[in-house]
């Protein structure tokens, strides 16, 4: 297999070329989680995968089929609901432990953190959900924070997080646009726990299932989970999992979710923390000779935006600006591609249009 096929097969895989899921939820639960700090853009990530919109994402969202969450990294990450449980068993341990540091110089030792939990799991009960802003007006009106102390914010959120990791709180399912937290035993409930070692093969082999082809390191970066479990656990799967070399690396797939090419599509637009772009280390999109960007690396910190895929190379980038007569899209991208590949590109913009379900615009490319 050589890095093209590698490309395209990961496309095809992960739904994007091949074809759609039956549902948003379908979707997610393949990919197992789906990065999401940038939640509107995640949403229209899941939306093409399924051939749908981002309003049936959010109706998933909102009657708790899927939940937006830190798990897996300290991350926003969409989660089908029947699989958060396990996931925090598995990962959240070394998430929280590699955050101590932080949390010491938060002031969040872990009685003040106990404490926090305890506050805020009593405002949400029955039900109640509430937004960021309002639970830190409850942790005020009990004193166990300052509203006035510079580093009150970043206490909320990550007392927030760890209230997340810990298997505590997660998103509301609620309609309203602002996300809400909720008490997972209200609105999941606790799922039967998994041995380690049968949690990071379920791991493992969906991670391969999801996103293959795929190295150990990228699995390393996507999960928490040390090498001689990985590979121990592709030992287990047996010839559920195929390996194939790509120059001198070792990538790994699964052969039963392979899927044909249904949709091809010579360019996508996916959003800076896709699945497809940001999961791999190991034959990573190669970019243009003409990229507007050059050698400049991606700021991923940045949110709005993303990548300009056009036959199997990263040839721009795009932007995403709202406005009042809905969302807009600017495009740079190599001025050296033909007139066909840009009228590609154009296609790809108005399919992610169209699932944003906007009267929205496409910007020409530079």
């Amino acid at each position: 297999m050589d890095a093209e096929a590698v490309l395209a097969a990961r496309l095809s895989t992960q739904r994007l070329t091949g074809p759609p899921a039956a549902s948003a939820v379908e979707a997610v639960r393949e990919l197992l989680c789906v990065q999401a700090q940038d939640a509107p853009l995640a949403q229209a990530m899941i939306a093409l995968r399924a051939g749908t919109t981002v309003a049936a994402v959010q109706r998933a969202v909102a009657t708790g089929e899927i939940v937006r969450t830190h798990v897996l990294r300290p991350t926003w990450h969409y989660v089908a609901a029947e699989d958060l449980t396990w996931l925090l068993e598995l990962t959240s341990p070394k998430v929280e432990s590699g955050m101590a540091a932080r949390h010491r110089l938060l002031g969040l030792d872990p009685a003040r953190v106990s404490a926090g939990l305890d506050v805020i799991a009593d405002a949400l009960g029955g039900r109640n959900y509430l937004t960021r802003t309002e639970v830190g007006a409850v942790l005020t009106e009990t004193g166990l924070l300052t509203a006035e102390d510079g580093l009150f914010g970043q206490q909320v959120g990550h007392l927030l997080l760890l209230g997340e990791l810990r298997g505590l709180l997660c998103s509301a399912p609620d309609e309203r646009p602002e996300h809400r937290y909720a008490l997972v035993s209200e609105v999941i409930g606790r799922q039967p726990a998994a041995g380690r070692s049968d949690a990071v093969a379920a791991l493992v082999g969906r991670f391969v299932a999801g996103h293959g082809p795929v190295a150990l390191a990228d699995l390393q970066r996507w999960a928490k989970v040390t090498l001689t479990e990985a590979r121990a656990a592709l030992a287990g799967l047996g010839d559920r999992v195929a390996r194939v070399r790509v120059g001198e690396d070792d990538l790994w797939h699964a052969p039963d979710a392979v899927r044909p090419e249904a949709r091809p599509t010579r360019a996508l637009l996916l959003s800076t923390f896709d699945e497809a772009f940001l999961s791999y280390r190991k034959v990573p999109w190669p970019r243009s000779p003409h990229h507007p960007a050059g050698d400049d690396p991606y700021r991923f910190a940045e949110a709005g935006g993303g990548v300009v895929l056009c036959d199997l190379a990263d040839v721009g980038s795009w932007k995403r600006t709202l406005t009042r007569s809905g969302v807009n899209l600017s495009l740079k991208v190599d001025a050296s591609l033909s007139r066909t590949a840009r009228a590609a590109i154009e296609e790809a913009s108005q399919r992610l249009v169209d699932a944003i379900e906007t009267n929205g615009s496409v910007a020409p490319g530079s």
